[in-house]
């Protein structure tokens, strides 16, 4: 006895590779073990959490506000079983049900049977699974009360443009309003939705894309994105000096216009295609009359084609009445 034990510790006196090499072998050969026996197919319990989809539902969500357990004995691999048993507290599984397939049991509430689970079975435990037979026999869901309306799309907007470009005209938006749905305390305080902020820059040509409209919790859309577009072109700054012309003066009155004379800063379309010193401003007596601190500002009375914009320096101007 004492030979066969003097033997056994004696064979174990080896160096450090060899017992690296023992290690190795020993965890590739568990490896290859758990693989197979997790590839096997074993009968168990399962449990998982589902919510209710129906889109037929009139005057309710098409999904159900509450999630209930499936439990079944199904035959699966053994990695489904752990997989199942892992996610049991992550998201609810959402099963699609027609309308058929909805019981109404009152009110918000509608129940599925044993029949609608066994055809949804796959959906519910996965392709892989074999359902033996439910412990679930009925599932309740509860699909709120909703209602709906329609409410403008804001686009938020964030453009930089390259030197001497610059937008024509806003952004458009397609569709531009849409229609939201849910509980009616939801929507008690949503009066527009906006997208995603639409940040771009150096522009110089024209510009086309899609937007997502941003989520609002407990509020369903019936768009989740919108088409954009804008025209953006090239102009030229020139600055030009103008009289500043009055009219309806009554035939026994006289207006004075200080200063008389103003600087008009224009932005152009680029190539010009007209005269800006064509330009006229005026004040017109009315205006005068309705200003309560006898200052006016000048409006143009004609603006040659191809101006996109102006600055009047200065804007507001003095104005005197006196009689002839």
């Amino acid at each position: 006895m004492k030979r066969l034990l003097y033997k056994l510790l004696l064979s174990m006196k080896r160096n450090g590779r060899d017992w690296t090499v023992f290690f190795l072998s020993l965890l590739l050969a568990f490896s290859i073990w758990l693989i197979h026996n997790l590839s096997l197919d074993y009968s168990d319990f399962l449990t998982v959490r589902v919510a209710a989809e129906c889109e037929n539902i009139e005057g309710h969500a098409s999904v159900s506000s509450n999630s209930c357990e499936v439990v079944a004995r199904c035959r699966t691999s053994g990695y489904n079983i752990i997989k199942s048993k892992i996610a049991l507290n992550r998201t609810p599984v959402t099963v699609h049900f027609d309308r058929q397939s909805l019981a109404r049991k009152g009110g918000e509430m509608f129940y599925v049977t044993g029949t609608q689970l066994n055809e949804a079975a796959h959906l519910i435990f996965g392709e892989k699974a074999t359902v033996e037979y439910f412990l679930s026999d009925t599932l309740l869901f509860r699909f709120p009360y909703e209602t709906n309306k329609r409410v403008p799309v804001f686009p938020v907007v964030s453009l930089d443009f390259e030197s001497q470009y610059m937008s024509r005209g806003d952004l458009e938006i397609d569709p531009d309003s849409v229609t939201i749905y849910g509980e009616p305390y939801h929507l008690a305080n949503v009066d527009r939705v906006f997208t995603e902020n639409i940040k771009l820059q150096g522009l110089k040509t024209g510009i086309a894309g899609v937007a997502r409209i941003e989520r609002i919790k407990g509020v369903r859309l019936s768009e989740n994105e919108v088409h954009y577009s804008m025209d953006v072109l090239r102009y030229v700054e020139i600055t030009s000096e103008t009289v500043i012309q009055v009219e309806n003066v009554p035939q026994d009155k006289e207006m004075m216009i200080y200063p008389s004379r103003a600087e008009v800063i224009y932005k152009c379309v680029f190539p010009l295609i007209s005269d800006v010193s064509q330009s006229v401003f005026t004040i017109d007596y009315e205006d005068y009359i309705n200003s309560r601190s006898r200052q006016c500002i000048p409006e143009p009375a004609f603006i040659p084609e191809g101006v996109i914009s102006y600055e009047i320096i200065p804007e507001i101007f003095e104005c005197v009445l006196t009689e002839k």
